[in-house]
This record gives structure tokens, sequence and C-alpha cells, in this order.
């Protein structure tokens, strides 16, 4: 409340002010836990029961321009295996002061950034991930042309309430041919891009290798149902981090190769993506490389394979694999590919039925280099094309059907693999199967229940798991919910765990509140391909969101 009371007092005469003369918006967001004392038999050091993750986002506009500040609170600490680094009660984490025009835009301060797909440059922030890799500095946004869009950056990134060693300069230019020509019936984008790092090593011997660099190019093509976009990105030498340690003697250069397809029309689709990495590691600090936090990251490599909804779906989840690693094991990046399809069966027909049936096949295959390795002297030579160790597959298919207006349910069978050995480094490998159903039902005055199953089985690893989840929606604004995950099929009797959670939601206009309580599995949460590793806890959380 002290954090509350404080900023709003700072902000009361701007509030005021703005009514007249500009416009204040905002928003508010908590996430607090009270942990278990059962912590202590997970972590036998664990302190500070009470944990809170707090976000405030203020900003003002008048005419052509535009500030904002954004407060955090970690009270009395970060929740569990969030960065380190966010370790203040309350301070200022990012602000900023924008003017902004029709043929420009300036920013001094914190501000976020995307460069093409992201492959070399991408800023932002997810606070569920602990990401936020601002850049605060300088940013120049130039249209001197409807056609044209340059951008010019320069600063830090943000590393905790700090921000890095390392000096970012980002330039990209976009260039969009369709313009030049009347009324064209496709579109055409050309994009060129320019980052570097510089930062000051400690060994005289390699000062010239102080600046490491990425170019990108990238073609985009659309037109009608059909799209694809192709983007290869080269960069520099750049030393090679093993165990948080930098090997100033071992410099490899990088690159990476993107393409995308897709095409979609009456009731069928699909896409298709394929990427090579390698040594696409690229941190603002070169000691960074590899934290498990992703602090201070330059540029944003998700893993590209379906993003599933399911719990138990999610215990195993791939990771890219695009940095260089000789210990423990030889790496040099990944190699794969994803493709959906799509096709919804027509209304009236007998596999559509009265409200027609929606298919979705998604196949997704990740492999490392092929490379012939030299570990004794940490070096390789790679072949281009080539698929090496596997590293993952997944095959997919998700059924959706509506029975009647207040009847529908959802059909998905997984069949995956997943290498425990390269992608978490310590050893096996899994082959398993998972099926789920997910049904709603409506009910009147907007009431509904959903009910999830789930089960997975697998010869490998920690053996079989059973999941369910329920939900009942009292209206569009407040819903509970009760959900169990239980490793049934472990040998060892101790690790056969029931994961139970029980809460509720409310929401009301822009307020949504959340409260519940439950024993947490402990792996990755991942949200967009990309991943946090979160402990095994138990206790009570609390979330608030709301904006103004």
């Amino acid at each position: 409340m002290k954090v509350l009371t404080f900023i709003i007092i700072i902000f009361l005469p701007f509030i005021s002010f703005s009514q007249n003369k500009g416009f204040l918006s905002g928003g508010f967001e908590t996430n607090t836990h009270w942990y278990s004392k059962n912590q202590n038999q997970f972590d036998p050091d664990f302190k500070d029961y009470f944990r809170s993750n707090n976000f405030l986002k203020l900003d003002y506009k008048y005419q052509n321009f535009t500030a904002g500040v954004q407060f955090e609170s970690y009270a009395p600490q970060a929740l569990l295996n969030f960065n380190p680094k966010l370790n203040k009660e309350l301070g200022l984490a990012t602000y900023y002061l924008k003017y902004q025009s029709e043929m420009l835009e300036i920013t001094a301060g914190y501000f976020y950034e995307q460069f093409g797909s992201g492959l070399v440059l991408r800023l932002w922030e997810d606070r569920q991930l602990g990401i936020n890799n601002a850049m605060r500095g300088g940013r120049l946004v130039l249209k001197p042309h409807p056609a044209i869009t340059l951008t010019g950056l320069y600063g830090n990134l943000r590393s905790g309430f700090e921000v890095s060693d390392g000096k970012i300069l980002g330039l990209d230019a976009i260039y969009n041919l369709s313009e030049l020509f009347e009324e064209p019936s496709y579109h055409l984008n050309l994009g060129f891009s320019y980052v570097a790092r510089n930062q000051e090593w400690e060994q005289a011997e390699v000062q010239e290798n102080s600046t490491t660099s990425s170019f990108s190019s990238r073609l985009n093509f659309n037109k009608g149902s059909f799209y694809s976009e192709i983007e290869y990105v080269q960069k520099s030498e750049d030393a090679l981090v093993e165990m948080g340690r930098v090997l100033a003697d071992k410099i490899f250069e990088g690159n990476a190769l993107l393409l995308n397809l897709g095409y979609s029309k009456f009731g069928l689709g699909f896409n298709a993506s394929f990427r090579r990495m390698e040594n696409m590691n690229f941190y603002a600090d070169r000691e960074a490389a590899g934290n498990v936090y992703n602090d201070a990251i330059i540029n944003y490599l998700p893993s590209l394979t379906k993003q599933h909804d399911y719990s138990l779906a999610n215990i195993y989840i791939y990771q890219s694999q695009p940095n260089i690693s000789f210990n423990p094991l030889a790496k040099a990046g990944e190699i794969g590919f994803q493709l959906d399809l799509f096709y919804n069966i027509k209304k009236g027909s007998k596999l559509g039925g009265k409200y027609g049936t929606k298919l979705a096949l998604n196949f997704s295959k990740w492999h490392g280099l092929e490379a012939n390795y030299d570990l004794q002297n940490r070096s390789y030579e790679s072949k281009y094309l080539a698929f090496g160790t596997k590293y993952f597959q997944d095959l997919n298919l998700e059924i959706r059907k509506k029975w009647s207006r207040k009847h529908s349910s959802t059909f998905t069978f997984v069949n995956a693999f997943y290498n425990k050995k390269f992608i978490e480094e310590t050893s096996g490998e899994v082959n398993f199967t998972l099926i789920a159903t997910e049904s709603i039902l409506k009910l009147k005055s907007r009431k509904s229940i959903k009910f999830i199953a789930q089960h997975l089985w697998t010869q490998d690893d920690k053996k079989n798991w059973l999941a369910s989840t329920l939900e009942y929606h009292f209206s569009s604004r407040f819903s509970l919910f009760v959900s169990e995950m239980y490793n049934y099929g472990n040998k060892s009797v101790d690790d056969k765990k029931h994961f139970y959670n029980f809460g509720g939601n409310y929401s009301k206009g822009k307020i949504r509140v959340s409260l519940g309580y439950g024993r947490q599995r402990g792996g990755l949460l991942c949200l967009g391909g990309v991943c946090r590793v979160v402990p095994e806890s138990t206790g009570l959380n609390l979330t608030l969101s709301t904006s103004f």
C-alpha cells in the first residue's frame, strides 16, 4: 500500500492537469504469492514466504508528445526463480519521452523495438516470464516516403534495475516496394537490418574483437491468400561462452536462415516454417550468454513448435538450441521445420454435421546441426543443410466439433519425441503419447461448464500422467476452477505426487482478479516459445490487473 500511496501522490497533479490539457493512461498489475511452509521441503534455505511482483505504468500524452514511467516493486523479494537482479522493494524501472509526427518519431529514455522477425533484435517485455530487455538510450524513426521507413537506435539494454555494459547500435530500413505502383495486387516488402554490440574486453590481446555485429536481409511477399517471407542473418565473430566463462581464444561466426510460407482460402489453410541457426545467441553482455532468465538478450529465438494449451503436453517442451557448446555436449545450433494444416469440414456434410467440424494437423521436427566436432580443441566444421542428432519431434491432431448451439468439444492427440540429453543436458530420451478432450456446455443466464481430461503415456522418464480440470462460469465475469495432475506411473512412491489447484477469476470492465491455491509442478513455463524455469512450490496466489 505504501508503494501505491507514494505513486499516487507524485502523479496526482498530472492527473488533474490531464483533464484539461492532455490524456493520462496507465495500468497496475500485481502477482503475489504466499508460499506454504512446506516449501522448505523443496528448498531448505527458503525464506520470505510472502513475495510480490508489482508494476505501475503511467503514460501522459499532450499533442505530439508522450511521456511515461514504469515503477516496479519486488517486496520483499521477487517470486521464485525470477532474475535476482530484480531486487528492489520499490524502483523506477523505465521512463521515456517521445515526440511523434507523420514523418518523424524521436524517443529518449527506455523503449522497445523489433527488426524483422526478431532474429537480430527484439526489445520486449513479458512479466510472467520476467523478461524486460528495454533499451535505455535514443531511437529515431524517419518516414521520408510512404514506401520507406528508416529506424536508428543506440543505448544499453535493461538488466534488472541497471543496464548492460555492452552498448548496442541498431539500424533498420524497410522498403514497401508495392507502394511504388498504383493499386498493386500484391504486397512486397524488402528489409535490411544491422545490429552491433560493443563491449570492451579485459584481455588486451583481443581488443580488436570488442564489437560483434549481425546483418539481416529479408523479403516479404503477400498476394491474395498466399504469403511468404525469407530472412537471412550473418553474425560476425563472437567469443564462446561455456558454464558462464568467456573463452576469448575461441571465436566463431554465426548465421540464421528463416523461411515461412502460408496459404488460406475456403476453409483450407497451411503454414510451413523452416529455420536453421548456428551460433545465434546474442547478448548485450558476453558473460550473460545462456543465463536462464533471458537477461540482456538482444534477439528473439523462440521454439517453432505447437504451443499446446494442455498441462501434460507442456511437461516436455522444446526450447530452441541456437548456441555452440562443447561442454558437456557438442552442439552448434539447430535445424528443423514446422508444418500446419487447417481444414473446415462443411456444415451439413456427413462428417461436418449440422455445425461443421474443424481439423488442425501440426508436425514439427528439430535436429542439431550435422558437424565434425573436435572436443579437445573446441572446434567444429558444420554441414549447412544436413540434419544431425534428433532433438524433438511432435505430431498432433486437433478436432473441434460443435454438437449443438450450447455444446462443443475439442479432441487432441499428440505423439512426440523429446531428447532430454541434448535439450536439458541431463540424460535420456522420452517418447510419449497424449490424448486430451475438452467440452464446453453453455447453460442458462450466461452460465457454462468446461471440463478437460488428459492422459500421457510413456515408458520413459517419470512414466504416465493423468490430469483434469473443471471450470464453472457463473457469468462472463465470475468463474471457479479446480485442476489436478497426478504422476501415477512414477516408479518412486515418494514421487507419485498430486499437483492440485483451485480458485476463481473475476473481471469487471478493465479489472481482472484471480485467486488460487495449489501445488505447482517444477519445470518450464513457456509463452510464445520462450521459457522460464519454475521450481516446485505450494501456496496461495493472487493476481490483479487494471488499466485506465
